[in-house]
């Protein structure tokens, strides 16, 4: 399965507790386009949050955050790996 890395750019002040809460947002959503999120991490001084996931395109991860409320700005394929 295919993995990509996504990048929401506006979530400056995000807690520890409201990426959580975004997260399981993306993990009760993830099946109806056959995605799986593995993790995300954020930097809550400049907005930045990152999700690594597995599914079929960039546009099923798109999806399920728009779907979840909190839309990616962008969704890179991870096609390199060590």
């Amino acid at each position: 399965m295919p993995v990509f890395m996504d990048v929401h750019r506006n979530m400056r002040g995000i807690s520890a507790d409201d990426l959580k809460a975004a997260h399981q947002q993306d993990l009760a959503l993830q099946d109806m386009e056959h995605v799986e999120f593995k993790h995300a991490w954020a930097d809550p001084d400049s907005g930045m949050v990152f999700c690594l996931a597995e599914g079929p395109d960039a546009d099923a991860v798109r999806r399920v955050h728009a779907m979840a409320g909190h839309p990616a700005d962008d969704v890179y394929p991870v096609t390199l790996e060590v």
